[in-house]
């Protein structure tokens, strides 16, 4: 298990925050290379779906963020999404990705 840096660690609440507040399946967030940081859960409507971090990626594209410092996934589930995974590697190959569970242990 890595031992995370205070910013990251803020993304762990955020993104456990996220989660808990709308009680869905996952949440993320993320930090782009400006220092601005992105919080959203998964969105399971009739028409489209989106894993936790893919809705936190749209609303940093859509803020004009350029690249990913950061992400981080808190699920029960304990793996990532593909999904989730590229949608992070679009814009940053590099970028880590943490996993944590719901009591914010990060466990990858």
């Amino acid at each position: 298990m890595p031992e995370l840096d205070a910013e990251d660690q803020k993304l762990v609440t955020l993104a456990r925050s996220a989660r808990a507040r709308t009680q869905a399946e996952e949440g993320a967030a993320l930090r782009d290379t400006d220092g601005r940081t992105y919080a959203a859960s998964t969105v399971d409507q009739p028409s489209f779906k989106l894993t936790a971090l893919q809705a936190a990626v749209a609303a940093a594209v859509s803020s004009g963020a350029e690249g990913i410092e950061a992400a981080v996934v808190v699920s029960g589930e304990g793996l990532l999404k593909e999904a989730s995974v590229h949608a992070v590697r679009d814009i940053a190959e590099n970028a880590p990705i943490y996993l944590a569970d719901p009591s914010g242990k990060v466990l990858n």
